[in-house]
């Protein structure tokens, strides 16, 4: 049994891990440029200075400093008013841009793991990544006499390492399936498992190192500590697949911005594994399903002539929340002892192609009938028009669902701009290196909100939203949040996470009010990344 200060502390680790994926590949690249030298020399720099100095694309430059605020490492400052960004040093600089030396080795595993596949276990990469242990091992475990700052740093550094060496490991074997097959034995030989056993004895024995198995006589065991990261592989799988982005940061920032979306095939995009995206993502929706299922069951309760006639999934991923909404109707409500009689009309949408594929095949193996087609959830009015011209299906007749989407819809400009306003964000955004103004992407997302506002005023939106926090919120709770990984993987991929109160405030200011009841935040705090809400027409 793990006690629930151990789960603490290994999930304090588990969010380290996932500040370091981004972080070490973030500073790494402004160290080397000299970057952080500059700012160290003169103390204080307006962030459009630093990118004239350096020749950097603006916006991702903005991205990086914003990483390593969250980190404590630097001080940044947002004015909305005037439009600009300004980067300050504080007392831990100087430490830890001498400490960020030490990402080099695991940056170069990071660039040089994007010549292999994603999901496969090569012995070129392993080989790195065991050179990668060593180094870190010996640094782990070397004597340390410094002060209280040096100290934090440098452990923060060695987790965020950590975190590159296990990371992309954990979710090679978490999908796969390879965790499950160790756990069905008592205990198991590397030859039982791989085809190459030397090598994988070799990399459970890093995995032994960092208490997560066991080792007698050649054989191993799962610990309790390494069944609770196994059993939590998929958090670490959204990060991970950005892995295509974050090792193209030298480029990005101080080059072609566009370098990794360029890398696309016509199969594949280039920014993100988005196979490895949807099964992240998979695993942690399944956290608010228990809080989106009450609303579920009080609608689908309800007379039929005051239920929607059906659901449409926007950005619908794997398939899991439609299929995991339907299993709620049919066995827990009203509708589901009437589906004979009042059919319900499911539609799952994504802009992705590889997404559809996915929801496509688990729909089907799951028996539950449904429409799967493409849409972008920018255009709201063309998807209406689909289904009425092509399904006979009235978008405004449906319960309008989605999960971690809004953020993630293409860049459009304002129509129209309202010059009074001042936006409250503290976040960085950029579309393909350039810095997106605060105010104007707050203006693009209550433009967004309203195209919606026809579509959902009769049944509502129900939605689980994230967010950003602000930078010294997150660097005085390092170790209780992933803020830092959401930032970075969004940011340099022009996507558009705001604030709680952000979110809400825009969704009132286009008609959509929060039902009270049905709105949670996770963590239930400050810190709250995640919300869940059903959004209704505003009362007059």
């Amino acid at each position: 049994m793990i006690s629930k200060i151990e789960q603490a502390k290994y999930r304090s680790y588990m969010f380290r891990h996932l500040d370091g994926i981004v972080c070490a590949p973030s500073a790494y690249a402004l160290y080397k440029k000299g970057v952080l030298t500059f700012l160290l020399e003169h103390g204080s720099c307006e962030l459009a200075e630093l990118s004239e100095k350096f020749d950097a694309n603006e916006g991702y430059l903005n991205v990086a400093f914003r990483v390593m605020a969250s980190q404590g490492w630097v001080d940044y400052q947002v004015d909305n008013t005037l439009n600009k960004v300004i980067i300050s040093t504080n007392e831990q600089s100087a430490i830890a841009f001498e400490y960020i030396a030490w990402y080099k080795e695991a940056v170069h595993l990071i660039q040089f793991a994007g010549k292999y596949h994603s999901r496969k276990f090569e012995i070129e990469p392993f080989q790195v990544l065991n050179q990668l242990f060593e180094s870190f091992r010996e640094k782990d475990q070397m004597d340390f006499k410094g002060g209280e700052i040096e100290a934090q740093i440098r452990n923060q550094i060695l987790r965020h390492i950590e975190g590159i060496i296990l990371g992309p490991t954990i979710v090679r074997l978490g999908m796969n399936g390879m965790f499950h097959k160790y756990f069905m034995e008592a205990s198991f030989k590397p030859e039982e498992f791989h085809k190459d056993p030397e090598n994988f004895r070799a990399l459970l024995d890093i995995f032994v190192y960092f208490g997560w198995f066991t080792k007698r006589n050649d054989t191993f065991q799962f610990t309790d500590q390494g069944l609770f990261f196994a059993r939590r592989a998929s958090a670490y799988g959204v990060t991970v697949s950005y892995l295509p982005t974050l090792r193209m940061l030298d480029e990005m920032i101080f080059g072609n911005a566009k370098a990794a979306k360029l890398t696309a095939t016509q199969s594949e995009e280039g920014h993100v594994d988005r196979e490895m995206n949807v099964w992240g993502s998979g695993g942690a929706h399944s956290t608010y399903f228990k809080i989106i299922d009450e609303v579920i069951i009080d609608l689908f309760n309800k007379p039929i002539s005051e239920q929607p006639k059906g659901i449409l999934d926007m950005g619908c991923g794997n398939g899991a929340f439609l299929q995991h909404l339907f299993n709620v109707i049919e066995q827990q409500t009203l509708r589901g002892k009437m589906l004979d009689e009042h059919p319900l009309i499911l539609v799952g949408v994504d802009y992705n192609e590889t997404a559809l594929k996915i929801t496509k095949a688990n729909l089907i193996q799951a028996d539950i009938w449904a429409k799967v087609i493409w849409g972008d959830i920018g255009k709201p009015a063309l998807l209406a028009e689909d289904l009425s011209e092509n399904y006979g299906i009235d978008l405004g007749e449906l319960l309008n669902v989605r999960t971690f989407l809004d953020h993630n819809r293409i860049w459009k400009e304002p129509v129209s701009i309202n010059e009074d306003r001042v936006s409250s964000s503290t976040g960085a955004y950029a579309f393909e290196g350039e810095r997106m103004n605060n105010n104007s992407v707050e203006e693009s997302l209550l433009e967004h909100c309203k195209n919606w506002e026809p579509y959902v005023r009769k049944f509502g939106l129900l939605v689980i939203e994230l967010h950003t926090v602000p930078t010294e919120l997150v660097s005085k709770n390092l170790g209780k949040t992933a803020a830092s990984a959401y930032d970075a993987t969004h940011g340099y991929s022009d996507q558009y996470i705001v604030e709680v109160e952000v979110f809400n405030r825009i969704m009132g200011e286009a008609g959509l009010n929060a039902v009270e009841e049905c709105y949670r935040k996770f963590p239930n705090n400050d810190l709250a990344t995640v919300t869940v809400n059903l959004f209704k027409q505003k009362k007059v």
